[in-house]
Parts: structure tokens; C-alpha cells; sequence
């Protein structure tokens, strides 16, 4: 299965990450991950994120995903652009 982003290591346990403007919306699917996450916007975007239980709110400054909790995108305009930590 191809994932619905382009991924960078940067350094240890950082990532860029790459949102495709292009990619059908239905690529965005809810999901949990491994290991807790702080992600954070690298240029202004009016893409989305929804963590479980929550509204969904703009991708704006650092924000902190938990292990384990339900999360997805919401498809903005343009390609999203984001620096993916991956706390262990």
C-alpha cells in the first residue's frame, strides 16, 4: 500500500513530510500510530487535522498526537508541507 505522503529523515526520529495537493481526499484516512508524534506546519496552510473526540482545527504551530488516539488530514489547497517528530 503506498501511503499518501512523501517522507524525508532528516535527523533522528524527525521527518519532513510531504502532502500532494493532487492526492484524492479519500487517501486521508483515520488511523492511529505507534509511537507519540509532535507535528508542525513548515509554511502557512489551510489543511486540517481532527484528533479523535476533537473539532478539527488548522495545522498551526506544534501539535502534540498521542500513541495509540484516532487521527486524520483534512485536504487543504496546495501541498502540505510538515516536520514529523517521532517521540519514543
Amino acid at each position: 500500500m503506498k501511503l499518501p505522503f512523501d517522507e524525508k529523515l532528516i535527523e533522528n526520529n524527525t521527518f519532513i513530510r510531504i502532502f500532494d495537493q493532487h492526492t484524492d481526499s479519500g487517501d486521508y484516512v483515520w488511523h492511529r500510530d505507534r509511537e507519540d508524534r509532535i507535528i508542525e506546519s513548515l509554511e502557512p496552510t489551510d489543511w486540517m487535522i481532527q484528533i479523535d473526540n476533537e473539532l478539527p482545527r488548522k495545522i498551526s504551530g506544534q501539535i502534540f498526537i498521542p500513541q495509540g488516539v484516532y487521527h486524520r488530514v483534512i485536504k487543504g489547497s496546495g501541498d502540505l508541507k510538515i516536520k514529523l517528530i517521532k517521540l519514543s
